[in-house]
């Protein structure tokens, strides 16, 4: 089982934020420093952070509650995808459904609804329908799966969204924050961090970063994480052609 180090955090790019005048004030205790305009996390503080989401995880799932992952960015919603299934969570992919939270009844209905026309199909319910009315229910079927396809199995409102980049999915939080449902999420440092229940501090922007801490949240959600280390290490000086590389970005 992997142990994620200051040294994979850093290798992975997890400690570049943004441009240092795009930043949120209220990122600044997480924030180590600045170097060619980038500011840089401190990765002591993020794998901390890392290390409560992962115990937390781990309880989640044994005490049978549900886990939404929200990873509707490109560099995130692949591999959202996967780990989710492979690891037992739920997730959202394309785009947030306005009302997920704020209008539960009727989303329960459009994911019942989902699931009744993709059974009928299947086991050949709807035979005695027109060619134009099966065609019609194919196309509903795909309309509703971009939606909800990864809440095929949810019942009632999630207990948790893990969010990659809360601000993106400002939307998404807003609504669990209205409805007290708890909200993880990977933050970068132009992001509001208010009404989080559990910010990790980190590059939401490249694939390395997302894909390193995904993998260790969904892998603590399935049981099988081993707990990342904070081990003490000298602060990283950051690579010039990195921040360059995140100012391109």
């Amino acid at each position: 089982m992997t142990v994620v180090t200051m040294e994979d955090l850093f290798e992975a790019g997890c400690h570049l934020g943004h441009p240092a005048q795009k930043w949120h004030p209220k990122m600044k205790p997480w924030i180590y420093g600045e170097q060619d305009g980038i500011h840089l996390f401190d990765l002591e503080k993020t794998a901390a952070q890392l290390e409560k989401a992962c115990d937390y995880l781990n309880q989640l799932k044994k005490d049978g509650k549900t886990l939404v992952v929200v990873a509707t960015k490109k560099q995130a919603s692949e591999l959202a995808e996967k780990l989710a299934q492979e690891y037992g969570a739920l997730y959202i992919i394309n785009r947030w459904p306005g009302g997920l939270l704020t209008n539960w009844e009727q989303v329960r209905r459009s994911i019942r609804r989902m699931n009744d026309i993709e059974e009928g199909l299947k086991t050949g319910k709807f035979k005695e329908y027109t060619k134009y009315e099966r065609l019609m229910m194919e196309k509903e079927l795909a309309r509703l799966e971009r939606l909800f396809g990864g809440l095929k199995t949810l019942k009632n409102k999630p207990d948790m969204l893990l969010v990659i980049d809360a601000q993106k999915e400002k939307n998404c939080v807003r609504e669990a924050l209205a409805e007290d449902i708890k909200v993880m999420a990977l933050v970068d440092s132009n992001t509001d961090p208010t009404g989080i229940f559990l910010p990790i501090p980190g590059n939401d922007d490249a694939l390395s970063s997302v894909s390193l801490i995904l993998n260790q949240l969904l892998k603590a959600y399935g049981g099988v994480s081993a707990q990342p280390t904070t081990e003490k290490t000298d602060k990283p000086v950051v690579k010039k052609e990195k921040t360059e590389e995140k100012k391109e970005a």
